[in-house]
């Protein structure tokens, strides 16, 4: 089986009729050491990645790395069966030679996984990872970069008004800034999901796993979403998505924004502003929290607006202490 087999294969890794999934699997897309360990193996296998994994983000990062860990195992002529602990670390070392340790440990977390469900389902006789750790690793402070609140002014107000694109960019990244949204977040919203609460509005923010998390509107947020529904003109149905793409004419589509897209468009005017290649989606998260930090919030109120379930995910954003370390160390006069 080829790559390219192996990789449309565990990404979708059966055949949908129109009632549904097809009894026949599609045996030769899927990994061959899965496919001749049997029929067993190869229901658990597809259940796991339809029925076990409901988000498409670890579907897709988990798939991957089953895939390459059984293309590897394919290499070495290995079956199912003799998949045993000291082969699973092996691959992890073999890992640990081109992938940094947290991308070893999701590698190792995903084989774990896949291999705990083809035990309970009684396709494999001992989980051969449970007994492999994988490399120690230890953050106290998080690597995404991070823009002052100066950089980040310079970055709305280098986005032009007199477009709709543009004061949908502004609206996104204002959305992202005020509320410490995730990008996946704000692209799952509605029209109805900026909804007025009294007499002010609130953001209802779709999260991980299903959940839905809101948050008071901050006034600048506010300002610049009614800003882009203003030149929308009332365009927008209460299930619509709120944030869409433009067409060749520069008019809203009825599709949803791609977070991809946000990215590049972020890209772009990083670069006009002359900001960091490195800055991303998710600085806007760092940059609201560690502003929040900075004019006296707490840490716990942080974690509750970030939708965290630790303080400790909190305190990976939290960059007040940078600039304190920067006038320590301006200290050193020679």
């Amino acid at each position: 089986m080829s790559v390219a087999d192996a990789n449309e294969a565990i990404i979708v890794p059966f055949r949908q009729t129109k009632s549904g999934m097809d009894a026949r699997f599609a045996t030769a897309t899927l990994p061959a050491v899965i496919v001749n360990a049997g029929e067993r193996a190869r229901r658990r296998f597809v259940e796991y990645f339809t029925a076990e994994i409901r988000n498409p983000n670890t579907r897709r990062s988990y798939a991957r790395a089953v895939r390459d860990f059984f293309l590897w195992c394919e290499t070495r002529h290995l079956a199912l069966e003799n998949v045993n602990p000291v082969i699973v670390a092996s691959y992890v070392e073999h890992l640990g030679t081109r992938l940094s340790p947290p991308a070893v440990k999701q590698n190792l977390a995903a084989i774990r996984m896949l291999c705990d469900y083809l035990v309970l389902g009684h396709a494999l006789e001992m989980n051969p990872a449970s007994a492999v750790r994988g490399p120690k690793y230890v953050i106290k402070k998080g690597k995404t970069p991070v823009l002052t609140a100066e950089e980040t002014r310079q970055l709305l107000d280098v986005i032009p008004t007199d477009t709709i694109a543009g004061l949908r960019d502004r609206a996104l990244i204002g959305v992202m800034v005020f509320s410490f949204a995730r990008v996946g977040a704000v692209v799952g919203m509605n029209a109805e999901d900026f909804y007025e609460n009294g007499r002010r509005h609130w953001f209802r923010l779709h999260e991980k796993g299903g959940k839905f998390h809101e948050v008071p509107a901050h006034h600048k947020a506010d300002e610049l979403l009614h800003a882009y529904l203003d030149a929308a003109g009332g365009t927008l149905d209460k299930k619509d998505p709120l944030f869409r793409t433009i067409d060749r004419h520069r008019q809203l589509t009825p599709r949803r924004i791609d977070a991809n897209d946000i990215l590049r468009m972020i890209k772009r005017y990083c670069c006009r502003v002359g900001l960091s290649e490195t800055i991303c989606c998710h600085t806007f998260r760092a940059t609201g929290i560690t502003a929040f930090l900075q004019n006296g919030g707490t840490i716990e109120n942080a974690a509750r607006i970030a939708a965290h379930e630790s303080t400790r995910t909190t305190q990976l954003y939290n960059r007040t202490s940078d600039q304190i370390s920067l006038d320590e160390i301006e200290r050193i006069v020679i």
